[in-house]
């Protein structure tokens, strides 16, 4: 693969730089997790990289995503009248859920513990974590699907930005203010979805289509828990640590417009989608939910990873993304009919995203272990000859 040298010699200097700073004020992970990661961590060998900690939690989650694209490829098995996911799938997912956040709780710990911490190591995290969003939201789905009792795809697709607003929201705090608050939001939804897979495997997912209350349903719990989560926790908190810097005159960019700078890129994303969806000759999101949002969800994380490298060196974060030029024509060529065949278009593209952002995360990651004289998958240091 021939790598690029997406990071500047300004962003390299940058990270020379950086210091982490950060604030977890969540007493769940305060007082819960952390103890229970610290007590994880000794049992890991001390030659173990941090890095590939991140990568095999990552990697959980994928599995998660594609055992479930196996089992529920269109989100109707859960469905009355359809042949549902067989239980032990379930108990796998909840595993595998919960292996995965332990994982992305320890990388750090080990780091501190082998004195590897480097600036790759914060990126790598985050990155994975960007990307990780839509594997969650979209295994979740298959819980309820979207029968009768279930979620629409369209619903599910907005659900799927407020959960990617919310992420990117805790970065954007960090260029702003140069401390990352971590969300309270992350460590219950995570501890919540290890649960609930397990209990859907034991109860059956029949189960979710009972009435809590009246008309209300679970369904329907699933979702104001998300936009609560997000529209009464993250976001006021998010708003308000940003408007205590600009109080105490600590922000780092004193226009609206480069203090909103990195929020561009997002929201063009969530325009271009959204027209995509609205628009569509074939109804392209009923036909194929799960290569829809695989394709929003990696470009959110491609654009996410970049300001976070801004963040990190502090640096200008860039308008526009170059990746939304061609989306914008993908687009376009959908939705005026132009290219007959949508659905093949929209697996082309969403392979030509992936390809792109495994691209920039193996090139920014090889620039940056080259930079600071480290391989990124182990502690051994590369030889001086």
């Amino acid at each position: 693969m021939a790598l690029y040298e997406y990071v500047t010699q300004e962003q390299l200097a940058g990270f020379d730089k950086y210091k982490y700073s950060a604030v977890d004020s969540n007493p769940l992970s305060v007082y819960v997790m952390h103890p229970f990661w610290n007590s994880v961590v000794k049992f890991l060998p001390t030659w173990l990289a941090p890095n590939l900690i991140t990568f095999t939690g990552f990697m959980f989650l994928v599995l998660n995503f594609l055992m479930l694209a196996f089992y529920d490829f269109d989100f109707s098995a859960s469905a009355a009248g359809h042949v549902h996911v067989p239980s032990w799938v379930w108990v796998a997912a909840g595993l595998f859920n919960f292996l995965a956040y332990t994982l992305d709780g320890v990388d750090g710990k080990q780091a501190r513990r082998t004195n590897s911490s480097t600036p790759l190591g914060e990126l790598f995290d985050h990155g994975l974590d960007s990307w990780a969003c839509v594997f969650f939201v979209a295994t979740v789905y298959s819980i309820f699907g979207r029968g009768e009792s279930g979620v629409g795809v369209l619903t599910l697709y907005y659900i799927l930005w407020v959960v990617l607003f919310s992420f990117i929201l805790s970065h954007w705090e960090k260029y702003n203010t140069g401390i990352l608050f971590l969300p309270w939001g992350y460590d219950v939804s995570q501890v919540t979805i290890s649960i609930v897979y397990i209990i859907t495997a034991v109860v059956g997912v029949e189960t979710w289509y009972q009435p809590i209350l009246l008309h209300f349903l679970y369904r329907d719990l699933f979702t104001v828990m998300i936009l609560a989560c997000s529209f009464a926790v993250t976001l006021p908190m998010s708003l308000y640590n940003v408007l205590k810097a600009h109080r105490s005159n600590t922000l780092k960019h004193s226009s609206m417009y480069e203090a909103f700078l990195p929020l561009f890129s997002p929201v063009l994303l969530f325009v271009l989608s959204t027209i995509w969806v609205i628009y569509s000759p074939s109804n392209i999101l009923e036909l194929q939910p799960r290569i829809f949002y695989l394709m929003v969800g990696t470009a959110f994380a491609n654009v996410t990873c970049k300001l976070i490298v801004c963040q990190m060196s502090n640096t200008r974060c860039q308008a526009l993304s170059l990746l939304l030029a061609p989306m914008a024509i993908v687009v376009l060529l959908a939705v005026t009919g132009v290219v007959a065949n949508e659905t093949l278009l929209l697996y082309l593209w969403t392979a030509a995203v992936i390809l792109a952002h495994i691209h920039y995360g193996v090139s920014v990651v090889h620039q940056l272990s080259s930079h600071f004289n480290i391989f990124a998958f182990s502690l051994k240091k590369p030889s001086s000859d």
